[in-house]
């Protein structure tokens, strides 16, 4: 059932836009980078460049294969998953071990729509549970839409929620950790153009309104659904900006690449920026990943003239002093400014580990990851226990990596467990296919064997303070990874956001969101569209079914978009029988293994939405929508709960549609009647305390 929210029409998309999101959309979250030439401009060849390698298919596990995986490689999987936390990283069978999860899903598909409501299938229910402006901190105000200030925000949920990593406190209590990635004052202030004449009180209020919030939270009897704790000292609540004071660590930490004139040692950042998807670790802590800071800073052009090509290489405008509609940070902090202060830039695009149950902890920067916009950071443990770190470089041509650990994990021992990734070797994928390079013309077409598919390779870029690629040193590796993955040749891709490993077979799974940018001719097996609207799902099997192997088989599990498209793909599954789907961006796993899916931009005419496909078995492809979400808004976050009863939801810049704003509201949710819209994170339970997807 839907919630009972009042529905409007949904104005009409600007169609000089290109694809399924607004212009207010591109332009607050990414500084219109669609708009913009692509970043990367290396010459890494694409797979349709390079004549396709004979390789052989005996002994290698094929990625389409999951479904025939031994029972003693999914028992290895499962024991190598994290825990205690869950989150969209996929933790829920290590949370319940001995939970008899059918793999089967059960629900109506709820169908395509462009209401203002979170609309859920028959028998469930849905409602929010954190909006922005809620108090978190002590002395918190009530939300006051035409009042607010830079001190109310700083101690209220932040605006927009991306990731979200789910911390049990027993039964009925846990910790929610939110991302709040990027604001839209076009939406939170009457009257809004842009930075430069923005009043300084709406710029400081924008900036807190980043970051992240640790909120405590409360099951509502012995049901499916949670609300906020609002009694009591809630003593792990807290919130994180861009002010909040962190630490620098690992192998880049010191270094003249990452010192300013106010941190000369170059081992204490200031905030973080962007923040979009995460993970979580082992030892209970969370990993923030820092993605678009680029559109933040203002004077590329009288930075440094060495520093520009790096900065060009991840989006810095050389030409624009004042970046398009920039919020003009620099205006209230001077470090924004880069003719002032030209390495600032540097101590942004990393992984932020926090730790959810100390809210007196320092949160820090883990260079070892590397610097990247960062859609995520999946943990998983290899097979002899060191702990590994799947991400992606969320942008078009972009990449995928991996960091695994020297040392192993060892279960209990916090202090040796805080310093994993700080030392190992950070990996970037090249992917290989097996099929001629004249049978992939760009139209989507599957080549003759009828799959696209092939093998791969993890490239070693550093590993702690040496460099594998030539020509540059490890600090230099690990603050301009996007170039030097450049120089590894890796492997150009559709946009690759969240990436994740399957709890119960291992597989690898990586969310690319779309790149409308890619021709015919740069057309490859595991990209294999030209003008990619709709997006498509990787799926990775690495050699040994082992997280640190550096080999792997690869797979097109799902090529998005209207399912009587000929190029689309659902897994071989009758596609008279599944939902369409597009764009999709963040991923998780049930305790079962269903492959949960986000979507951001649906280039389909229909509202975001929350879908659910089985992996393996004879569902495997079977893609329902499990819910739709309010207009203008994109999904994020999912997690479904240890006990498979809840599922939460990131419901991101609702409203977020060409000509609205706050006099001419294009949606009212969560609240309804005339109420601006704010975006939430909402929880969903079956009426009946049945499993969700049941």
């Amino acid at each position: 059932m839907s919630t009972p929210l009042p529905r409007r029409p949904i104005p009409l998309i600007d169609s000089s836009h290109k694809g399924g999101r607004s212009a207010l959309t591109c332009r607050f979250r990414c500084g219109n980078q669609c708009a913009h030439e692509v970043a990367n401009t290396s010459g890494n060849p694409y797979f349709g460049d390079v004549v396709a390698e004979a390789i052989s298919r005996r002994g290698v596990l094929r990625a389409g294969a999951l479904g025939a995986l031994a029972l003693g490689a999914a028992a290895t999987a499962a024991a190598a998953t994290p825990a205690p936390a869950l989150a969209a990283s996929g933790t829920a069978a290590a949370l319940a071990p001995g939970l008899d999860v059918p793999q089967s899903l059960g629900f109506t598909p709820v169908e395509p729509t462009t209401a203002d409501a979170l609309i859920v299938p028959e028998d469930y229910e849905a409602a929010p549970l954190a909006r922005w402006g809620d108090p978190v901190l002590p002395g918190a105000p009530a939300f006051d839409f035409e009042n607010q200030t830079a001190a109310a925000q700083a101690k209220q949920f932040g605006y927009n929620n991306d990731f979200v990593a789910f911390f049990p406190l027993g039964q009925q209590r846990a910790l929610l950790w939110v991302n709040h990635e990027h604001t839209d004052e076009v939406l939170m202030f009457h009257g809004y153009t842009n930075g430069t004449a923005a009043t300084e009180e709406q710029i400081k209020i924008g900036l807190v309104a980043h970051g992240g919030s640790v909120i405590e939270i409360e099951r509502v009897g012995r049901s499916g659904r949670w609300k906020l704790v609002t009694q009591g000292p809630r003593r792990y609540n807290r919130r994180i900006t861009p002010l909040t004071p962190m630490r620098f660590t690992g192998p880049a930490a010191g270094g003249d690449l990452l010192k300013t004139a106010a941190d000369p040692a170059g081992t204490t950042p200031i905030g973080m920026i962007n923040n979009c998807a995460g993970g979580t670790t082992p030892w209970g802590t969370v990993l923030s990943g820092e993605e678009n800071f680029n559109y933040y800073f203002v004077n590329g052009p009288s930075a440094p003239e060495a520093q520009k090509p790096f900065l060009a290489r991840y989006g810095v405008s050389p030409t624009a002093a004042i970046p398009d509609d920039s919020r003009r940070f620099d205006r209230v902090e001077e470090r924004f400014d880069l003719a002032k202060h030209p390495n600032e830039v540097n101590r942004f695009g990393w992984v932020v580990e926090i730790d959810p149950f100390d809210p007196d902890s320092v949160p820090v920067k883990r260079t070892a990851l590397g610097r990247l916009t960062h859609e995520g950071a999946t943990t998983s443990l290899a097979k002899d226990g060191r702990v590994v770190v799947y991400m992606g470089d969320d942008a078009r041509f972009e990449y995928v990596y991996k960091f695994v650990s020297k040392k192993p994990y060892i279960p209990g021992s916090d202090r040796h467990n805080r310093t994993l990734l700080d030392e190992g070797t950070l990996y970037v994928a090249k992917f290989t296919g097996d099929s001629p390079a004249t049978e992939i013309d760009g139209s989507g077409k599957p080549p003759a064997d009828g799959r696209f598919d092939g093998s791969g390779t993890w490239i070693p870029l550093v590993t702690g303070d040496v460099s594998h690629v030539a020509g540059m040193t490890a600090q230099e590796v690990l603050v301009y990874t996007r170039v030097a993955a450049d120089k590894a040749g890796a492997t150009k891709m559709d946009r690759p956001e969240d990436v994740e490993r399957n709890p119960i077979t291992g597989g690898v799974y990586v969310a690319l969101t779309k790149n409308d940018r890619r021709t015919p001719a740069q057309a490859d097996e595991a990209n294999p569209r030209a003008v990619n609207k709709h997006g498509h799902v990787l799926e990775i099997v690495e050699r040994g079914n082992d997280a640190a192997a550096t080999t792997f088989a690869w797979s097109l599990p799902l090529v998005c978009g209207d399912p009587a498209d000929a190029s689309t793909y659902y897994a071989g599954f009758d596609k008279t029988k599944v939902s369409a789907i597009s764009c999709p961006d963040n991923l998780a796993f049930d305790a079962a293994g269903n492959l949960w899916i986000a979507t951001d931009g649906n280039a389909l005419g229909a509202n975001d939405g929350l879908f659910v496909m089985p992996v393996r078995g004879d569902e495997r492809g079977y893609l329902r929508r499990f819910l739709s979400i309010p207009i203008g808004a994109e999904a994020c976050g999912p997690v479904v709960s240890p006990d498979q009863r809840s599922v939460f939801v990131a419901v991101q810049h609702p409203g977020e549609t060409d000509g609205a704003g706050p006099d001419k509201p294009s949606s009212h949710w969560p609240d309804g009647g005339s109420s601006q819209p704010r975006p939430a994170v909402a929880v969903v339970w079956h009426t009946e305390g049945k499993r969700i997807g049941s």
